[in-house]
């Protein structure tokens, strides 16, 4: 079996990037984090087997910075980088860069992420493996006159996206054809400023849905899929609830999820992890492709707390050269896990971030319950990145059973006097429509047009 790698240089923070520390360390892999001034006192610093300090707090003069990031790996002689997710996980630029210095890219190649980051390019892809796509345009839509052909062949309403764009930006409700024109110049213009690229598709707005994912792993010529993630819990496109598996979906709708998934990565000869995404028809109980996501995703534990399958150990043996060590026959999906995404920001004043410092930290325990967090008493929260403390994940045999652990797991996490969404989540988590499973992308809007009580 081909040896693992010696060592890799993590170019992120926070949680992630002591995720990825201790999964070096179970393989026996020397970690070196590369980390800005505003971390400097953080715990993936202080665990890390190296840490050097590449630049200020500001994002883009540190972790954003493709120079700086590759000149650390060099000068520390890492065999290879692990982008963890956000900042440079997906920028192709960097990872040729990386590619033409002979460093190891724990990720896919560059070619993928170019071709998968184009949303055109890959619902084209889609389309030859014969994965079912949402109705609507067939490539860049740029006229008014073309945008109306579609409008009457699909109808109202309708969903203009940029091609460049993710993370729930860059997209428009059109719902008749009196703003139609207007719209489209609007989003084309916003694209251009947001992602520069101007291009943009159209697609017909499904109204009732859910938003499920397949996580993936292939080693070029394997695929493995891995079930789905329930990531229908949103507010303005951001995830605040996973689950595996989905209440909405059968033994039967599974199969044929994650066979659209294996022919959609065989159709590129994918390699490493990646994360297909699907819009579900709750009327029509049909799922489309909406994107692929190229790098690992923040909610990959719950994938992990049902398959007993560790992600990034995986992706790490991939970046190694090895062969996939599962194949699809050896996948269970085993009881129920749930994911909340504990943000240091305040739901009664429209999810304000309130980065501070946590005097006291009690994490959590007891069966079942992990916490993927790299915060402990005495850490700031700085104002400069995202505003997440950790990862709070339950496993249990039901979903019921789950559901009952994490409000138990929320009641017992305190973080001292930091403002968090805990007591939001825990609510959405005790109420009735959670409860039942039959929910769609706009239920958490709707439950906060009628004011909850926290």
């Amino acid at each position: 079996m081909t040896e693992l790698l010696n060592s890799v240089l993590i170019a992120n923070r926070g949680e992630i990037a002591l995720r990825i520390i201790r999964a070096c360390k179970e393989l026996g892999i020397k970690s070196i984090l590369a980390y800005s001034e505003g971390d400097r006192d953080s715990l993936p610093v202080k665990l890390a087997d190296k840490a050097v300090c590449i630049g200020p707090a500001n994002a883009a003069k540190s972790y954003n910075s493709p120079e700086l990031i590759l000149s650390a790996a060099m000068a520390f002689g890492a065999e290879a980088i692990h982008p963890g997710y956000g900042f440079l996980s997906e920028k192709a630029d960097f990872v040729k860069m990386v590619e033409e210095e002979g460093i190891t890219f724990v990720g896919p190649a560059a070619e993928h992420i170019a071709l998968m980051g184009d949303k055109i390019q890959a619902k084209k892809i889609a389309k030859k493996a014969g994965v079912p796509t949402v109705p609507g345009s067939d490539g860049v839509v740029s006229e008014p006159e073309e945008a109306l052909q579609i409008a009457k062949e699909t109808g109202f309403p309708l969903l203009i996206k940029a091609a460049a764009g993710g993370g729930g930006r860059g997209m428009r409700v059109v719902n008749s054809e009196e703003t139609l024109e207007k719209d489209l110049k609007e989003i084309m213009s916003e694209a251009q400023t947001a992602f520069n690229d101007p291009s943009v598709y159209i697609e017909r707005y499904l109204t009732d849905i859910r938003h499920i994912e397949i996580q993936v792993l292939a080693d070029g010529e394997n695929v493995v899929a891995l079930g789905e993630r329930d990531c229908t819990s949103q507010r303005r496109n951001q995830k605040l609830i996973e689950e595996a598996p989905s209440p909405a979906i059968d033994e039967e709708l599974r199969a044929g999820l994650e066979e659209a998934a294996i022919n959609l990565c065989k159709e590129v000869g994918y390699r490493n992890a990646g994360t297909i995404e699907f819009v579900f028809d709750n009327i029509e109980r049909k799922y489309y492709f909406i994107e692929m996501n190229t790098r690992i995703q923040v909610e990959h534990p719950v994938t992990e707390m049902v398959t007993g399958v560790d992600l990034i150990q995986e992706q790490l043996r991939i970046a190694s050269g090895q062969k996939l060590r599962h194949t699809q026959e050896d996948v269970q999906i085993n009881g129920h896990a749930i994911e909340c995404r504990i943000n240091a920001e305040d739901p009664t004043q429209n999810f304000a971030p309130r980065p501070g410092k946590i005097e006291h930290f009690r994490q959590p325990g007891g069966f079942g319950v992990r916490m993927d967090t790299h915060i402990e008493a005495g850490y700031t929260i700085p104002p400069f990145y995202d505003s997440m403390v950790g990862k709070l994940i339950v496993w249990a045999e039901t979903r019921d059973e789950a559901i009952a652990r994490m409000l138990r797991a929320i009641d017992e996490m305190d973080v001292g006097d930091v403002v968090t969404t805990a007591p939001f989540q825990a609510t959405l988590l005790d109420s009735e429509q959670f409860r039942s499973g039959e929910f769609n992308t706009g239920y958490v809007a709707k439950m906060l047009e009628a004011g909850i009580e926290l």
